[in-house]
């Protein structure tokens, strides 16, 4: 079962670094030049400097900074060994209020195939290149893991909330409408709460596959070259935030797909091919849409949006009488995955690669986004889709499936600069 310990969080000082909402960033992954331009303008200390350099040599860069922010007391790292509980309040585009709740803390790394850690995303080779560059550079985990685990009696976190609830979080800071709160927990009886929990439980990654599949082979590389190497080394380890699957804040977002530069694409067209597999039904707009995709009991059931309407479809038949043994039947009970394989692929001729680099697709959380493209002309259809569930991420994981990219988005993304890990 997995294993985690406290550590000695790197951590920026807040009175030599200033607003820790000028500070902190989203995930390198999720970073276009133009937020790393803004976030480089917010503050000489924010996290974009460590986590996405702009200069030639990024990891160079970033590994400098990092010795020299600790050298001018910019970032410290804590004197005993703590997990770090961490919250998240939000609101949802419906205007619902969340807190989601979790905490950091350093995970023992294992391969996939050892069962303890699961993965539900594909991975590609680029991404864990850059990254691995990274940790050698710095020696550090710069951003977090996010995993999850499961238990219904919330042993952990009923332990967490009440710590949290008698001491003032050393974090409070605010990024785009979220608020981000951090507090330091050595408190040795709730640490070992929390890690008895968690021994009888298996970790399944939400997001970060990449920096997880890193995290393996750096140990692997500074294990090969350490001839003293015990296993109990820092590098064994990698930084996490865990949340339950039970905790009433975790929520994931639907990932719409928005179609464009299709040659010979009309709207009537992508209509007419639809209905041979799906019944069709004319809605009158976004409203209308939501009402019949929530009275849909139904995975594939879709919506579509092009300039000449908005449709609602559900699938007419079992995915697997149309898809038969292309794809593992598990996935088969995802919406995503019908939609990629049936939709986009065949039906539209959109090739696998061309989903990846976003060459014809475009992926949006929000569906207003969706119809406002729609509206514009910038894209040639949207199609709305329902989230993947929490329990949808632990059956295929379970399963020893993965996902297509893009099936999931926990919103929202673990802020990079709470709490950083030496290695």
């Amino acid at each position: 079962m997995p294993e985690i310990r406290p550590f000695k969080g790197l951590r920026y000082n807040p009175e030599t670094a200033g607003d820790m909402g000028n500070i902190i960033c989203p995930p390198y992954d999720i970073i276009p030049p133009a937020m790393q331009q803004e976030l480089y303008d917010s503050s000489e200390y924010n996290a974009v400097r460590l986590e996405l350099p702009k200069e030639d040599d990024p990891y160079g860069a970033a590994a400098e900074r990092l010795a020299q922010w600790m050298q001018e007391g910019v970032l410290m790292q804590d004197d005993e060994p703590a997990l770090y509980p961490y919250y998240q309040t939000y609101t949802d585009p419906e205007g619902n209020t969340y807190t989601r709740k979790g905490f950091f803390c350093a995970l023992r790394l294992h391969e996939f195939s050892e069962k303890k850690v699961l993965p539900h995303e594909r991975t590609l080779s680029g991404p864990k290149k850059d990254r691995l560059n990274l940790f050698k550079r710095t020696q550090a985990n710069i951003s977090s893991i996010f995993g999850l685990y499961a238990d219904d009696q919330l042993q952990a976190d009923k332990a967490i909330e009440t710590f949290a609830a008698g001491h003032d979080p050393i974090v409070d800071a605010a990024f785009q409408g979220v608020r981000n709160r951090l507090w330091k927990m050595t408190d040795p009886d709730i640490v070992s709460t929390v890690q008895q929990v968690l021994l009888d439980r298996q970790v399944y990654i939400a997001d970060g596959h990449h920096r997880y599949e890193t995290g393996v082979n750096y140990r692997n590389l500074r294990a090969e070259e350490n001839p003293s190497h015990t296993g109990e080394e820092p590098y064994n380890f990698i930084l996490i935030y865990l949340a339950n699957i039970f905790d009433e804040g975790l929520i994931i977002f639907p990932l719409h797909r928005m179609v464009h530069s299709l040659e010979q694409f009309s709207p009537g067209g992508l209509i007419d091919t639809l209905s041979t597999n799906f019944e069709v039904k004319p809605l009158g707009g976004r409203e209308e849409l939501r009402q019949y995709l929530d009275g849909e009991s139904s995975s594939h059931v879709y919506g579509v949006a092009t300039s000449a309407g908005v449709w609602g479809i559900r699938l007419k038949t079992p995915p697997e009488t149309l898809l038969g043994d292309s794809v593992p039947l598990p996935l088969l009970r995802l919406s995503v995955v019908v939609l990629h394989e049936l939709i986009l692929q065949r039906m539209l001729g959109i090739t696998p690669e061309a989903m990846r680099s976003q060459a014809n697709v475009i992926y949006e959380e929000d569906d207003r986004k969706v119809f406002e493209a729609v509206e514009k002309g910038d894209i040639q259809a949207g199609f709305i889709v329902k989230p993947t569930t929490v329990q949808q991420v632990l059956d295929i994981s379970g399963e020893g499936e993965v996902m297509p990219q893009k099936s999931t988005y926990f919103y929202p993304k673990i802020m990079t600069g709470m709490v950083m890990h030496k290695l």
